[in-house]
């Protein structure tokens, strides 16, 4: 009896199973997946790690891409932002927009704009937006044309690759400025892009609202971009209003603004808190690894590393009108272990050629040339930490070779070079060191020739304000790593337990006595001008010391004659074929005058050779010599105010015994 009754209760409910779902079921849940990556930065081929390995390179991405998508065949594909400037296929920025057609063919449906995108200024952006349209339109005629095979060669000598797809690009805080006079020539080619504050996408059963956003920090980083920005929570606002009033039921801000470790600094963690409905924010610019995802306000931040290091995939799920759960968040790393996919492999391929014949031709150089070797590596300065660096220190001294070896008619004249830790951008690796690796070193701007990389530019400093340059690199880099300072001909010391702006304790010329070390030549003479290399950047920065010191320190860049510098552009280095000197091929060069005895051993060690000499000490002889009036000032002024507590004691103790004393009589 139990066994038949048994049978007959699973036999009743294989039928409810099999039966019609009711009306008012719970519908299934909703599920979104996300691929992303953000700071590309041109980074179209592989990078050497410091383990041996390599990291990067778009065919290995769209591999990674499209095994994720064969798991999640509606994923989209995001980027947020600076997907431009840091390889040499940048170069190819403005005539070509090798970036912005990649992406199209690696799948990408949106991206944002980063601050790098204004590399070349306003009118690049807008060159680079029209070169992708007119490439998309050849693309697209060719492919349309009634021979066959169609007419490939002439369409490939001017515009390489074939190219179909672009993504989409989203801005909706970052417009032509109405002072800019090349407004109205920026916005027609962003209109003819199609540029817009928000999209709708349909895919999977999902409607999605996309919009992007620049930061505080990238518009302070992008000084000629000629734009202006609207408040990004204002605009967010506005853009989730809209989206949602037009069905969008998953909300996704592309945001070159980035996340920090304090909230105050963290921009876009500071967005999701103040702006209700935004879903998932991809967080560029700061090139942060987000392993986990950050929730603030309901909302995902997700990070994925620069440079192509990661691809990111993120799912979310949810049912109804349930807030958004987390499914699944990973990084795919891109190395080598993944397979090339060999069209991509073969796109890349196309644009290093055009590199070669539109870029390095005037250089006499090739992509993969190799100019010397290396038994150790040269590394980017670690960020925050007050030393020497070897990198830093070989780019300075390539910036002096240059001006000794490539510069025409260089005036013999007492010269320092100098570059910073924000401008040094690839290390480089044991083994050996190629032309585009140099590049990658020193990639960043524009000359006045309007090619890529900043060129150099010499300019007199006296030996007072060479000290007061010394002082920033001593005092302004523990609250802005970015300012910390490498120099070629001079050597100096400073104690970082001493007063800000009076930490430097002795500052010189110096030569190379022998291959194994400098000595220190001539002390500075504070009237006397001194010739400075260093690239148009940082040349330009040396003008804002002022400001960024209080008033404190002074830099006033000057021309021979000692008066003002009122246009860098009158203080670019040529060499004798009227090129610019550009800051990576001084690098070049430098490297490639080694041969192959490779890197000499004096950059061996990553802190330096010693021409910078850093002191942690509390020793009281190396605290209070050489005092100068900021530290006096400072210490007359505790001496006064302690003075004047001690007085106001006193004062205090003396009413309390008049008092005691009243009350006694």
């Amino acid at each position: 009896m139990k066994r038949r009754f048994s049978a007959l209760l699973l036999a009743l409910v294989l039928i409810c199973s099999l039966s019609v779902i009711p009306a008012d079921a719970a519908p299934p849940a909703n599920t979104a997946t996300i691929l992303f990556t953000h700071d590309l930065h041109s980074h179209f081929l592989p990078q050497p790690t410091e383990d041996g390995g390599e990291s990067g390179g778009y065919a290995r991405l769209k591999t990674a891409i499209d095994r994720e998508r064969e798991k999640n065949p509606d994923a989209l594909l995001l980027d947020g932002g600076d997907f431009s400037i840091g390889s040499l296929i940048q170069t190819l920025y403005t005539t070509q927009a090798a970036e912005l057609r990649t992406m199209g063919a690696l799948g990408y449906d949106a991206t944002t704009i980063g601050n790098h995108e204004f590399d070349h200024t306003g009118t690049g952006f807008a060159e680079m937006l029209n070169a992708a349209k007119e490439a998309q339109a050849a693309s697209i005629n060719v492919l349309a044309s009634s021979q066959y095979p169609p007419p490939m060669e002439d369409y490939r000598e001017q515009y390489g690759p074939l190219t179909v797809a672009l993504p989409a690009l989203l801005e909706a805080n970052y417009r032509p400025a109405d002072s800019n006079p090349d407004k109205d020539m920026i916005q027609k080619a962003m209109d003819h892009y199609g540029v817009q504050e928000t999209m709708l996408l349909e895919r999977g059963g999902v409607t999605y609202g996309i919009f992007g956003l620049m930061g505080v920090d990238a518009d302070e980083c992008a000084p000629t971009s000629g734009f202006v920005r609207e408040d990004a929570v204002q605009a967010a606002k506005r853009c989730v209003a809209s989206l949602k009033e037009q069905g969008a039921q998953l909300i996704i801000c592309l945001s070159h603004s980035g996340t920090g470790e304090k909230l105050e600094t963290s921009e876009d963690e500071e967005l999701a808190k103040a702006v209700d409905g935004i879903d998932v924010i991809l967080s560029g610019h700061t090139h942060s690894t987000l392993t986990e995802p950050l929730v603030v306000n309901d909302t995902y931040i997700v990070s994925a590393g620069p440079y192509c290091e990661n691809l990111g995939s993120l799912t979310l799920i949810w049912g109804g009108n349930d807030k958004k759960r987390l499914r699944d968040y990973h990084l795919v790393p891109i190395d080598e272990t993944l397979a090339e996919d060999p069209d991509t492999a073969a796109m890349v391929e196309t644009w290093k050629t055009k590199v070669g014949e539109t870029y390095l031709s005037r250089y006499d150089l090739t992509y993969d040339q190799v100019l010397t070797i290396t038994d150790f590596d040269l590394n980017t300065p670690v960020s925050g930490i007050q030393e020497g660096n070897n990198l830093g220190e070989l780019v300075a001294d390539a910036f002096l070779w240059a001006t000794e070896n490539l510069e025409v008619n260089a005036p013999d004249v007492n010269t320092v070079s100098v570059t910073a830790d924000g401008v040094l951008r690839a290390p480089l690796r044991t083994g050996e060191l190629t032309a585009t690796q140099a590049f990658d070193v020193l990639s960043m701007g524009v000359g006045a020739d309007g090619t890529s990389g900043f060129p150099l530019v010499a300019v007199y400093l006296s030996g007072k304000e060479l000290k007061a340059a010394a002082e920033v690199d001593a005092s302004v880099t523990p609250i802005m790593p970015a300012a910390q300072l490498y120099m070629g001909g001079m050597a100096y010391s400073f104690n970082t337990n001493r007063m800000f702006f009076n930490r430097v304790t002795s500052a010189g010329l110096y030569d190379w006595s022998d291959a194994d070390g400098a000595s220190t030549a001539t002390e500075l003479k504070d009237d006397q001008l001194y010739r400075v290399v260093t690239g148009m950047y940082s040349a330009q920065m040396l003008g804002t010391v002022k400001s960024k010191s209080m008033g404190l320190l002074s830099l006033e860049p000057k021309l021979a004659d000692g008066s003002p510098v009122t246009d860098f552009n009158d203080c670019i280095l040529y060499d004798k074929d009227g090129n610019e000197i550009k800051e990576w091929y001084a690098l070049a060069a430098y490297l490639e005058s080694f041969g192959k005895d490779g890197i000499p051993e004096r950059y061996t060690s990553a802190r330096g050779d010693g021409r910078k000499t850093v002191s942690h000490s509390w020793n009281p002889a190396q605290l209070l010599r050489n005092w100068n009036w900021i530290t006096w000032v400072v210490v007359l002024v505790v001496f006064a105010v302690i003075l004047l507590v001690v007085l106001l004691v006193r004062l205090a103790f003396r009413r309390v015994r008049r008092r005691k004393s009243q009350k006694r009589k």
